[in-house]
């Protein structure tokens, strides 16, 4: 079987679990129609007269401006309670010590001093928390999906009715300093504008002291009538050290001289709002639903009295998009088309000196206002779709339409205000809460045609890996036309169904014509094999046997079903790998593995008494398991605690170092990070001089003894200079800056060097050629003249290994009648693992620049829980004929695949946004990256998924990893058939060098074969995991945690699993590029012996 068709068969797998991910996503993560209706003065919101208030004004648009400029600071992540006024402490009551209570006094110096001026809301954020979407809720009064949350970064103009477009329209000039994501939000929207990048979340002070340089000349100037500042220090402050950080008290202070010089130059006519776009968690994260993510500061205030009454004892709770319809009405203009939000009333009310009634009066016209927007937009949402319930959407309507007659009646008969106006206040608001809880409910758009179809493909993909890795290892089973002709189908469904969409006039989706081919593709190799088998026997030989491993895959897939279980993940994990490796470690016992089966007194029922000695001995089993148990244990204290789990407290070794207050604390934690550097460095180098791969002259071997030591050095070297970048001398910062862009660049360029050698010459050994070569001494086979041909060749390579081993072994006193010794090589039998675990060992150190320094003991700890593990598996694969077939058990390929989970967990991620570690986009860009979007959305994912990539580069080890171990002791030579003329040149003895990987190569076929089966079957893992997740997401797709929960599940096992099936290909092909290497190698040393 040829390479080329073992690896574009994976390929063809993997296109098919693409395509169904990418069908079930178009289906399951729907936006919700956004309508492009604005609203004008021109056209009120509802039928009849405009509401009291508004006729007779000059300039009104639905009602008269009470404020005709508006000053917005925009503080990122501002937390409610960094904005909440301290209360006295009772007698005898500890102080409470927290940096950032009370750092704005402003705030509550006004609140004391101006009750009638001012007022502070809880504003109620709706998730996702992230920046972009918390800006289009400001602006429009809606609310962004959940699939917006992936465009945080990459953000695209706004095209509903906004305040920005309807400030505009009105001709107001409009003045924005600071987040540059409203520069892609509303272009060329600003008659002047500061923009500044805010994906630097390492910088706390640029954006903030850029916009304190043209705030107040700007405002001074009077050249304005909205002025919008977005101040980022707070949220960049939190990413970077948490809220609990002395750098908070330091930001929130500053913001506090801002707003106090904000309000002494304030102007009669000037509203100041101050707002927080959302929250933050205790580690200073966003993006989820947590209390303190959407719990965010609203502050309004005014020079003259705005307040009918002073501020409650506890500030009130409103929506943030409630914000949109107030400033809209209180600058004269019309409310956005889209908007769902209730105005706030109590603004509306004229003051302090205002008549109760009249009052009242004016706050039900604003509410009614608002109420005809809403009703309106409803009205044209619904007749656009059928997202909205049609029975509440009726109910909505009748309170609508009884709350507008209330109000006709009002002005027919103003004697009667007194006692309908709280009804008419309470109806009005009935409605407008319920039009936002039906919206909110229903805009989860859903298509349960492509969620079928693309839970329908996976699990059809599945079915082929199945089926497939069972298949492989049969005798004549041929790949090339069973690839070719799905293929054939695939495209031939696919022109068929373009042309039918052309035909028809109907716009090509491109999601729809992937699953299409990709369905057509599977349909003739199911055919086939149902076909084939179900006429001749059952397909239950092909499926593999009910076993714990695959019950305790079941079970791990069945949690995915329970929120609970999804967000103990982190926990459940390491309890499922101890428990697999427990019963990898029993099955040996009761297999006869660990003791002699003279002392083996109980065997397990239904098997045969062992045949032969144990491989290993128990004691040795014994520790691997205890050291593997270990490990997963130490693992485990490096963990993120879930927002769902206030109880649970997150390690703080996942902090960076630069967050450690003490001296003395960093330098310990710095010396521990290296040591760990310096220990895994030792551990590869010992485990390639283990095998004599160290000695080898070829360049890779070479790079791994100097190159490797430079990237140790120069990671040290970054994280020093990392962690006290705050503390450099001002005449050095310029250097110390230099160095942090120069130092990752150049680790991950040795590293790319390393790569790029590696695949350039990939065997790694050690060959001694003679001098004065006798040709009597060539390799004899039975053909006849050298080989002409593959199968030729391949017979003989096994025999020139051996014979290279004979000459090392036996000396050169062993072989004078003979003639002296052609070549020799140093063990070439672990060539191809030796490729597997530098490149391993390559990748390892770019992907840890990208965490932060104390998760190098969790690196280190991999690669001990990895050989570990490859030991623990290798003890229990049982012997192999060398002319195959070659297999790997399910149970290594579970648990291979268990532990790429842990890491993730032990790496402080979590399968939520709000964890993401944006840091990682700065490491060698602190500065940013311009408008580029990839790489630092590359950055971000090799650090997400870093422990995907590594286990699925390294998956062919679980294959290479028992012939590796051969060479624990030597075995008993086995003659193979056809070889007598090369056993009489050798001399009789009782045992000989293990051939380890040798062995692959007395039967490519099998060998491919194998590659392809393991190949499959961890697909087959990785898919049933996105499947279960897929079917989870939609048939829990009402439950009250399908956002929180199922939802990011699923788009971080999908993310997870493309990373996973790219790091597999790598693998297995850079295996075979080994293979190929070895192919030549051996090619010429015929050559060289002919000659």
């Amino acid at each position: 079987m040829q390479k080329a068709s073992v690896l574009l068969f994976l390929a063809w797998i993997c296109l098919l679990f693409y395509a169904g991910i990418a069908l079930f996503t178009s289906g399951f993560l729907l936006t919700r129609l956004e309508l492009t209706n604005q609203s004008s003065c021109q056209e009120p919101p509802g039928t009849g007269s405009l509401p009291w208030g508004s006729q007779g004004k000059p300039g009104a648009c639905w009602m008269p401006s009470r404020f005709s400029r508006v000053v917005l600071v925009l503080i990122d992540a501002l937390r409610f309670d960094f904005a909440q006024p301290q209360r006295s402490r009772a007698a005898g009551e500890p102080p409470v010590s927290v940096p950032f209570l009370g750092k704005l006094g402003s705030l509550q110096r006004i609140l004391e001093t101006q009750p009638h001026h001012a007022r502070l809301y809880r504003s109620q954020v709706d998730p996702p928390t992230t920046t972009m979407q918390r800006l289009k809720a400001l602006t429009t009064g809606s609310l962004p999906t959940f699939i917006d949350a992936g465009s945080n970064f990459a953000s695209h103009a706004i095209v509903e009715d906004n305040l920005i477009k309807q400030l505009n329209s009105a001709g107001r000039r409009i003045v924005f300093m600071g987040d540059d994501t409203w520069e892609d939000l509303f272009p060329g929207a600003f008659s002047q504008a500061f923009f500044f990048s805010s994906f630097n979340v390492r910088d706390l002070h640029t954006v903030d002291n850029g916009i304190l340089e043209h705030l107040y000349p700007t405002l001074d100037s009077g050249a304005w009538d909205v002025l919008i500042a977005h101040f980022l220090g707070v949220d960049h402050c939190g990413h970077k050290h948490g809220p609990h950080h002395p750098e908070m008290a330091k930001k929130l202070s500053q913001m506090d001289q801002v707003i106090q010089g904000l309000m002494e130059r304030l102007e009669n006519d000037t509203l100041l709002v101050v707002a927080g776009d959302h929250g933050m968690t205790m580690n200073g994260d966003h993006g989820g639903d947590s209390e303190l993510e959407v719990s965010a500061a609203l502050f309004l205030y005014s020079p003259t009295a705005l307040f009918p009454s002073a501020p409650p004892e506890e500030p009130e709770v409103i929506p943030q998009v409630s914000l949109v319809p107030t400033l809209a009405l209180l600058l004269g203009l019309p409310i956005p088309f889209g908007n769902i939000g209730e105005v706030m009333a109590e603004l509306f009310s004229g003051g302090s000196d205002s008549q109760p009634q009249a009052s009242a009066l004016a706050q039900v016209s604003a509410l009614l206002i608002n109420a005809q927007q809403v009703s309106r937009f409803l009205q044209t949402y619904s007749a656009s779709t059928e997202d909205l319930q049609v029975k509440e959407l009726h109910r909505l309507q009748k309170v609508f339409s009884k709350a507008s007659a209330s109000y006709q009646q009002l002005l027919r008969n103003p004697q009667e205000a007194k006692a309908a106006l709280s009804t008419l206040t309470a109806d009005l608001q009935q409605f407008l809460r319920g039009a936002r809880a039906i919206c909110i409910e229903s805009w989860a758009r859903f298509s349960l045609v492509r969620m079928a179809g693309g839970a329908a493909l996976l699990a059809a993909a599945c079915l082929l890996c199945l089926l497939a890795s069972q298949l492989v290892v049969s005798p004549g089973f041929l790949f090339r036309p069973l690839l070719l002709i799905p293929v054939a189908w695939g495209l031939t469904w696919a022109v068929l169904y373009a042309g039918l969409l052309v035909t028809t006039g109907s716009k090509l989706d491109l999601v729809a014509l992937g699953a299409v081919a990709a369905a057509g593709s599977l349909l003739p190799f199911l055919w086939k094999v149902w076909a084939s088998w179900g006429s001749q026997r059952s397909l239950a030989p092909l499926l593999p046997a009910p076993r714990p491993v695959l019950l305790l895959l079941l079970i791990r897939l069945a949690t995915f079903f329970s929120d609970s279980f999804v967000v103990a993940e982190a926990r459940a994990t390491p309890f499922l790998l101890g428990s697999l490796v427990l019963y990898l470690v029993a099955q040996l016992h009761w297999e006869g593995q660990l003791l002699s089966p003279k002392l083996l007194t109980v065997s397990r029922p239904g098997s045969c008494a062992p045949t032969g000695p144990p491989r290993h001995g128990g004691t040795y089993t014994l520790k691997l398991g205890v050291g593997l148990l270990l490990c997963t244990r130490l693992a485990g204290f490096f963990h993120r605690c879930p927002e769902e789990t206030p109880a649970c407290h997150s390690s703080p070794w996942l902090t960076p170092l630069a967050s450690l207050v003490g001296g003395r604390a960093k330098n310990l934690w710095y010396g521990a990070c290296v040591g760990a550097l310096v220990s895994l460095l030792v551990v590869v180098r010992l485990w390639l001089r283990r095998y004599a791969n160290l000695k080898s002259p070829e360049p890779p071997v070479l790079f791994m003894r100097w190159g490797l030591p430079l990237m140790v050095l120069g990671t040290a070297a970054y994280w020093a200079l990392a962690s006290g970048a705050d503390e450099v001398p001002p005449r050095l910062q310029a250097l110390v800056a230099g160095a942090t862009v120069v130092l990752p660049r150049a680790v991950v360029g040795l590293a790319a060097s390393g790569l790029l050698l590696l695949l350039w010459r990939p065997v790694t050994v050690l060959v001694k050629a003679g001098a004065d070569a006798s040709r009597t001494r060539t390799i004899l086979t039975p053909f006849s003249g050298p080989p002409t041909s593959r199968a030729d060749l391949d017979y003989v390579v096994p025999q020139i290994y051996r014979h290279m081993q004979e000459e090392f072994q036996d000396r050169l006193e062993k072989t004078k009648a003979r003639g002296p010794v052609t070549v020799a090589a140093y063990q070439l039998g672990s060539v191809y693992s030796a490729a597997v675990v530098m490149a391993l060992t390559l990748l390892a150190f770019p992907l840890l620049l990208l965490h932060v320094e104390r998760v190098s003991l969790v690196f280190l700890l991999l690669f001990l829980q990895s050989f570990l593990l490859l030991h623990l598996l290798a003890v229990g694969t049982p012997p192999v004929a060398t002319a195959g077939p070659f297999t790997v058990l399910w149970q290594a390929v579970s648990a291979w695949t268990l532990l790429a989970t842990q890491t993730f967990y032990s790496t402080g991620h979590q399968p939520v946004f709000s964890a993401i570690h944006w840091p990682a986009a700065f490491v060698g860009f602190p500065e940013g990256h311009g408008s580029c979007t990839w790489l630092p959305a590359l950055l971000v994912g090799a650090n997400t998924f870093a422990s995907h990539l590594l286990f699925a580069v390294g998956c062919p080890l679980l294959l290479l990893w028992p012939f590796l171990c051969e060479s624990q002791g030597p075995r008993k030579r086995q003659q193979l058939p056809g070889s007598e003329a090369e056993a009489r040149v050798r001399p009789e003895e009782e045992s000989e060098e293990p051939l380890m990987e040798m062995r692959l190569r007395d039967a490519p076929h099998h060998f491919s074969a194998a590659l392809l089966q393991l190949g499959l079957k961890y697909l087959f893992v990785l898919g049933v995991q996105i499947l279960a997740c897929a079917l989870a997401a939609s048939i829990l797709r009402r439950h009250l945690m399908v956002w929180k929960v199922f939802a990011p599940k699923f788009i971080f096992e999908a993310m997870g699993f493309i990373v996973s099936s790219v790091g597999l290909l790598l693998g297995i092909a850079l295996v075979m590029r080994v293979d190929c290497a070895v192919s030549s190698w051996f090619r010429k040393l015929v050559l060289a012996q002919q000659r």
